[in-house]
């Protein structure tokens, strides 16, 4: 009798198994929309406008060798951190809300007596841009910060090094929206070099002036 028993509750066991074998799984929940990924308007700009208009003006075929921006590189020099260290951290939290990339603090190469410089001291701090970040910050250079120079009668069409490359000297950075008027101490200057993969200046010429760069030769 109790084989009988243990056998019959074998096969009430054995159909509830396969129901549980057979059961639908429940569906994995939807995964989340990916979102567009960030673009510059610049640099839509620049592929759309720009590559089609330069190779066309300087009969380019091969669309490697059409000029590019590659590069911009922010530096700003503080010699007054020699005494003061506050300044070149006011320098750092600046030049970052200028490029939204923190920057690196340069430091002397030699010792200088005459100016009590000695080696290793940080005397400024830079910082080097590409890809959207570069184009946003030409976009704002070009847009927003130069037309705020008192006085702007256009930028110097004559600062290229022969390499292709343009540098440009800001007096007083605070023609930057993101500069905040009541936290700046003293006032500073600020380098911009915009590196390009032009063959000459000429080329480099054409390329900053299809971006609207306001130069006055």
């Amino acid at each position: 009798m109790a084989e009988k028993q243990q056998k019959e509750a074998k096969e009430k066991k054995a159909p509830a198994a396969e129901k549980q074998q057979k059961a639908p799984k429940e569906k994995a929940a939807p995964a989340a929309e990916k979102q567009p990924k960030y673009v510059s308007r610049m640099r839509t700009y620049y592929e759309q406008e720009v590559r089609p208009a330069l190779a066309k003006e300087l009969n380019i075929t091969n669309p490697m060798a059409i000029p590019r921006v590659e590069k911009i590189v922010l530096n700003m020099g503080v010699g007054e951190a020699i005494t003061n260290k506050k300044i070149l951290e006011d320098a750092v939290k600046e030049l970052t809300a200028i490029a939204g990339q923190k920057p690196v603090i340069n430091k002397a190469r030699k010792s200088i007596a005459t100016f009590k410089l000695r080696e290793g001291m940080p005397i400024g701090t830079s910082v080097i841009l590409r890809k959207d970040r570069m184009y946003d910050f030409l976009d704002r250079l070009i847009s927003v910060a130069l037309p705020r120079v008192k006085d702007f009668r256009g930028i110097s069409g004559k600062a290229f090094d022969g390499r292709g490359n343009y540098t440009l000297g800001i007096k007083d950075f605070m023609i930057f929206p993101e500069i905040d008027f009541n936290k700046v101490e003293t006032t500073k200057g600020l380098n911009v070099t915009i590196c390009t993969t032009a063959r000459n200046d000429q080329e480099a010429k054409a390329l900053l002036k299809m971006f609207n760069m306001p130069f006055n030769n």
